[in-house]
């Protein structure tokens, strides 16, 4: 019998991850050595998604795969950067080879991450790339993943929606133009039961919090649900 290889999940935490982290491990030919997370460290959360260390680490306890945390001062792409080829090279060190991501259908992120792991001698996984958004979103519910929606665009997505359960219903009320999995961002989520977890993560909903982002002199209005 061959032995798996190991490679890495990077982890966000959201349904896309959770989705991906499921077909690597349904496919049965890796082994997921380390779950991949990136903090914020002046508010410990994972910047667009909002949701706090602690979550993510009961995320991993209940999965069961040991989790690595990147921790980042300032939000810049260069200490991004410098502090992830630092991270790879060790782990590239224990042999590990392949990082694996949920994207789906962002060329330029794709090309980013691939060109990234390309300098340390490394390659990229894409388990759900360029699958049907809808089909994806479908077969996401239909294998029992629950998931709350924790962060959102409001240029883009009715107030209304933050705070809830990722549903067909909450596919259905999205607006024509917005992406059913959010792919451009339009929100993001946070996973809290499904295959992968060997039971339901348990957390409290604090609120909705109101932030604006401004990025080559436009804001961006965002509405996050504060959980723990």
């Amino acid at each position: 019998m061959n032995k798996k290889e190991d490679i890495v999940m990077s982890w966000s935490g959201g349904k896309d991850s959770s989705f991906a982290l499921f077909q690597l491990l349904s496919q049965g030919k890796y082994n997921v050595k380390y779950l991949l997370t990136n903090i914020f460290k002046p508010n410990k959360r994972v910047s667009m998604h909002g949701v706090p260390e602690s979550l993510i680490e009961k995320q991993a306890k209940n999965i069961g795969i040991p989790l690595i945390k990147l921790y980042i001062e300032e939000k810049t792409h260069n200490e991004y950067d410098e502090k992830m080829r630092v991270l790879l090279l060790s782990l590239k060190d224990k042999g590990i080879t392949k990082v694996a991501f949920g994207d789906i259908f962002l060329e330029d992120l794709k090309i980013y991450r691939e060109g990234k792991l390309r300098e340390v001698g490394m390659e990229a996984l894409f388990p759900l790339w360029e699958k049907d958004t809808k089909i994806l979103a479908n077969q996401f519910l239909k294998e029992g993943f629950k998931t709350h929606i924790c962060s959102i665009d409001t240029g883009k997505i009715p107030r209304g929606l933050i705070g809830i359960d990722f549903s067909n219903s909450f596919i259905n009320l999205l607006p024509k133009k917005v992406d059913p999995c959010g792919e451009n961002g339009e929100f993001h989520s946070f996973c809290y039961d499904g295959p992968i977890f060997k039971s339901e993560i348990h957390f409290k909903k604090n609120g909705i919090v109101k932030k604006t982002y401004s990025h080559n002199k436009e804001d961006y209005h965002y509405l996050f649900s504060d959980i723990s």
